[in-house]
């Protein structure tokens, strides 16, 4: 089976939004829309095989030094074929590439990225994303998903937390504030 992994283009945000949101109707990930796949398109890979979509993942730069892997998913008639480390694999070489030190996740298959060499660490060790993202995020209170890391360069031996200023206290103040905010509006 010939599968091709390159550097998505216009012409392939169908097939990204269709396997993607054919999991998120599951609730398996976050649903995408058009205008969310074409602001981060320069940053997807797609697995081609015979013209058709079969995988896809993004890298995100959280921080100069922090990128997350994102909407990595591979459709089901391709699972359990190696498409997703294959897919994982290329977005750690482009962001070694690109020099970034780490590289995280939020998932709901912690042992699959486990395989791929990520670290399950707590939550609070990519605070970044949870700034720059998952406040907006529906799910945002009730998140299920598990955060995994992994260093890019050999001085980065251990797991280090991105944003050590951000405490537990500012955090639940957030949510608080945000649930506020939310029942104001209703």
């Amino acid at each position: 089976m010939e599968i091709v992994i390159r550097p998505a283009g216009e012409a392939d945000i169908e097939g990204i939004l269709d396997i993607v949101n054919g999991y998120a109707a599951q609730n398996l990930m976050l649903p995408r829309t058009d205008e969310q796949i074409r602001r981060v398109l320069r940053w997807f890979l797609v697995a081609e095989h015979r013209g058709r979509i079969a995988g896809c993942g993004s890298n995100v730069e959280l921080t100069p030094r922090l990128t997350e892997l994102r909407s990595l998913a591979v459709a089901p008639e391709y699972r359990s074929t190696g498409l997703g480390r294959r897919l994982v694999e290329a977005l750690i070489a482009v962001a070694r590439e690109a020099g970034y030190d780490q590289i995280c996740a939020l998932t709901l298959s912690e042992g699959f990225f486990n395989r791929c060499g990520f670290a399950t660490v707590d939550r609070w060790t990519i605070t970044s994303k949870i700034w720059h993202e998952c406040i907006y995020c529906p799910k945002f209170d009730a998140c299920d998903e598990i955060a995994v890391l992994m260093n890019l360069t050999e001085s980065q031996t251990a797991p280090k937390q991105i944003a050590p200023e951000v405490s537990l206290e500012m955090w639940q103040g957030l949510k608080m504030g945000r649930q506020q905010r939310v029942q104001v509006a209703g």
